[in-house]
Formats: structure tokens, C-alpha cells, sequence
């Protein structure tokens, strides 16, 4: 189990931790004692996350670096500087992500999109791979990967995003499969819900709304679910239950099984039929 991660001494490396889920994951990392790095583009949030962290937790060690997670050699040089600053590494978080407009007359937009939210994973896991994987029973080590709904259900609006979550579900699932007998070393698919970002848009002057999860909520969620071992972290929120969600992913293999058109479930001419089937409406 990944519970004896969140240790005082163990040492949590976390990409897009400058705020929402990242930031978040971060301070629940603080919160038990462990020293923190994060890794985001954003060095104004990022420099804040630490002053404001060193504030809240005096005698941790934490540290920010201002990196494009899409840039291998970026990698390559914040390794050697936290390696040498922290001489270990027992939790990694990748979890940065960028949400562009597609455009299908404009291939940058995936391009880009993907550079962030699958490249910039397969960076961070080739380059900490022999130090994450390097872990005993008595010293184990976890990789969280965040993907999201829309990287299994695939709704309509952002097929880049979409393509570039259903990417990262596919390299953790494999990640996972490869290192099965790695007992020590575990692997989670974080999957979070409606959830008040400013990634997302959902962040502004009106404060939370009451459908979405704090990040707070979905970090928890993720240590709670870490705790027994589970490698899929399908986040409910206040709207969407875990039973919903369950029947919705259904739905979206149905399409595939059955020979349906893709994404029916939005079609006009299936519409209510999948909403008799999930919601039982």
C-alpha cells in the first residue's frame, strides 16, 4: 500500500503544484512532514507557494522550481539540482496540464496541448524512473498520474484535451502493468471530478460553486484511496456520484461493443436513451 508514503523524511516532487490539485497534493505532503518541490511554469504562483508554505510549515524543506514540463532538457537540469538538494525521492506527482481551445484547422492546438499533459508526463517518469522505482518494504514509493473524466468518456468540446487525458490513462495503466512486480514501487491514476481550479475556469470572484469539490477534497480523496492500494482514483463531486460515473464509462464502452456511433450518448437520435440508462430517467 502507498500509505507510509505521506511520512515525515520522504521527499514529494510534484509538476503544476503552484495551484488547484498540485498546490493541494502539495500541502497535504507539508501537512505530514515531508519536504516538497514543485515544478510549474508559473514563477509568479510558484515563488508565492513557497513563501507562503515556508510561512505555514517553518521547519520543512521546500522548494520551487519555474520549468516548461514539456521541455526534456528542463527535466534533465531540475534533476540534477534536486537530487543534490534532496538526495531522494519517494513521491511523484505528475499533474500538470494546460486546457487550449481545439482547432481542427490549427494542429498546434493538440500539439501543444499534448507537449504538456502526455510529453511532459513521459519526461518526468523516464527521468526520475531508476530513483522511483528503487524501493524496498520498508521504503516504498508511489507515482500519481492526473487524468480525467473526459479522458474516458471523450464529451465534446476539446477533443485535444480529451486525446491528451486519454493518453496519460493509457501510459499509467501500463506503467502499472510493467512494474507489477515491482511490489514496492505503486502506480495511481488520479481522476478527479468537477473540481474549483482556475485551470479549469471554474475559479473566479463568485467563490466555489456548490456542485464542484474543493482541491482539497480531492487530494484527500487520493491519499484516502492511495491508503488501500486502489490504482484507479475516480473522484465523485457534489453532483456526480460514483455509481453515475460508473454508468456513464459504461455507456462509453457500450458504443465500442454494441457498434453504436461514437460518442451516442450526446447524439440527438440517442440521447435519451443513455439518459434512461445512466440516470434511469
Amino acid at each position: 500500500m502507498s500509505a507510509s508514503i505521506f511520512k515525515p523524511g520522504n521527499v514529494a516532487l510534484i509538476s503544476g503544484g503552484a495551484s488547484g490539485i498540485g498546490r493541494a497534493i502539495a500541502d497535504l505532503c507539508l501537512a505530514r512532514g515531508m519536504s516538497v518541490a514543485i515544478v510549474d511554469s508559473n514563477i509568479t504562483a510558484t515563488k508565492e507557494f513557497v513563501a507562503s508554505s515556508k510561512e505555514k510549515y517553518p521547519s520543512a524543506t521546500i522548494d520551487g522550481y519555474q520549468e516548461d514540463a514539456s521541455n526534456p532538457r528542463a527535466w534533465s537540469l531540475l534533476k540534477k539540482d534536486f537530487i543534490k538538494r534532496f538526495h531522494r525521492i519517494d513521491f511523484l506527482v505528475l499533474n500538470a496540464a494546460i486546457h487550449l481551445k481545439s482547432d481542427w484547422k490549427d494542429p498546434t492546438s493538440f500539439t501543444k496541448t499534448m507537449d504538456v499533459n502526455y510529453h511532459g508526463y513521459l519526461y518526468g517518469i523516464s527521468t526520475f524512473f531508476n530513483e522511483i522505482t528503487a524501493s524496498t518494504a520498508e521504503d516504498p514509493k508511489a507515482i500519481v498520474l492526473t487524468g480525467s473524466k473526459q479522458g474516458i468518456t471523450n464529451p465534446p468540446g476539446n477533443p485535444a484535451y480529451n486525446a491528451s487525458k486519454a493518453a496519460v490513462k493509457s501510459i499509467a495503466e501500463s506503467l502499472h502493468f510493467d512494474l507489477r512486480d515491482n511490489l514496492t514501487t505503486h502506480v495511481h491514476l488520479l481522476v478527479p471530478g468537477w473540481t474549483y481550479t482556475g485551470m479549469t475556469g471554474s475559479a473566479g470572484e463568485k467563490g466555489k460553486p456548490e456542485g464542484a469539490w474543493a482541491a482539497e477534497q480531492v487530494a484527500g480523496y487520493l491519499a484516502e484511496k492511495m491508503e488501500k492500494g486502489e490504482f484507479y482514483v475516480l473522484c465523485p463531486d457534489n453532483e456526480v456520484d460514483e455509481a453515475t460515473d460508473k454508468k456513464r464509462i459504461a455507456w462509453g464502452a457500450g458504443d465500442v461493443i454494441e457498434r453504436r456511433p461514437p460518442l451516442s450518448r450526446w447524439r440527438d437520435d440517442w440521447r435519451e436513451k443513455a439518459a434512461a440508462e445512466i440516470h434511469g430517467v
